[in-house]
């Protein structure tokens, strides 16, 4: 029995440093004022977006939610300003999943906000299918639609000075690889409609969140724009809320456990959108709020020029 004893008490013990010290993380410590500063969060209706956006508004910014649902929006905006006591917070549709209207998006910004200082691509989904524009779902909405909204907005981060370019990515990416056969063929990272088959092209597109970063840093070396890929951790938030129910079921008891809650997984986000002399590592990918090595695939030139000359096509811009 007391062998035993032990054994229980060692496990409770791990499982109670394993959820205080690495579910928990470390925080963002910058204490950064944004009064007079503009920020765009996709996304920012729910989960770590939302979370995002208040501790953003808290520090005077004007933040922009991009959001894909008006009625969801607008109930955010509401939650935002009342949470950040700010009245400079404001609902923007955008459906990352068509290119119009993230066109559209871009349009009625650089005609309404003079300034844009952060630009937090936060927005990700977890679901097979086709955008309104033929792409994979997961591929157009996590990569192309990111990627052609910086693109359109580059021209007002330079006109801002010191800028920078936040695009959450995930621990995923390391599972990803991109198939340019078959998004060639497809417009899509992969094709199944299992469980597992879904999960392998979120990791791969989470890996083109990595190389868009990585691409994106060369071609602002001569700029004040600084860009950061993340990891925001394992967060129990309503990412998988499109699969199946049962697995729902079967990963509730784990997420509640082993995953952050939003404010924890904000951290990173917070981290490389606000905080001081990190510019020294333009184009690096950070977790825990901190800069941490990616393997080669996730840096390979070729790879990440080759998805920028493909994204550029099929977003339109080439």
């Amino acid at each position: 029995m007391s062998t035993f004893m032990l054994v229980v008490g060692a496990v409770i013990g791990v499982a109670y440093i394993y959820r205080h010290v690495v579910v928990k993380g470390k925080r963002c410590t910058s204490e950064a004022k944004l009064h007079g500063k503009t920020v765009i969060v996709t996304g920012s209706n729910t989960g770590i977006g939302k979370t995002t956006a208040i501790d953003l508004a808290k520090r005077g910014a004007r933040v922009i939610l991009a959001c894909r649902s008006k009625l969801r929006g607008e109930a955010a905006l509401e939650e935002v300003k009342n949470k950040s006591g700010s009245n400079q917070v404001v609902f923007m549709p955008l459906d990352l999943g068509s290119l119009q209207s993230v066109r559209s998006f871009a349009e009625t910004f650089l005609k309404s906000e003079p300034r844009l200082d952060i630009l937090i691509n936060n927005a990700g989904i977890f679901l097979q299918g086709r955008t309104e524009d033929g792409l994979g779902m997961m591929f157009g909405v996590n990569h192309i639609g990111h990627f052609l909204l910086t693109n359109l907005l580059l021209d007002r981060l330079k006109e801002c000075g010191s800028s920078r370019v936040v695009n959450v990515s995930s621990m995923a990416h390391n599972f990803g690889k991109i198939d340019f056969d078959c998004l060639n063929t497809h417009k899509a990272l992969g094709l199944g409609t299992s469980f597992m088959q879904q999960l392998q092209v979120y990791s791969d597109s989470k890996l083109c969140n990595i190389l868009f970063t990585h691409e994106l840093a060369k071609r602002l070396q001569e700029t004040k724009v600084t860009c950061y890929s993340l990891h925001p951790g394992a967060i129990n938030t309503e990412l998988t809320r499109n699969t199946d129910s049962l697995i729902k079921m079967l990963l509730k008891p784990l997420t509640l456990f082993f995953f952050k809650n939003t404010d924890q997984g904000a951290q990173t986000t917070l981290h490389c959108a606000v905080q001081e002399g990190i510019e020294l590592f333009h184009g690096r990918y950070f977790s825990n709020c901190s800069v941490k090595q990616v393997y080669a695939k996730a840096k390979d030139d070729a790879a990440a020029k080759k998805l920028w000359e493909l994204s550029e096509r099929l977003s339109g811009l080439a």
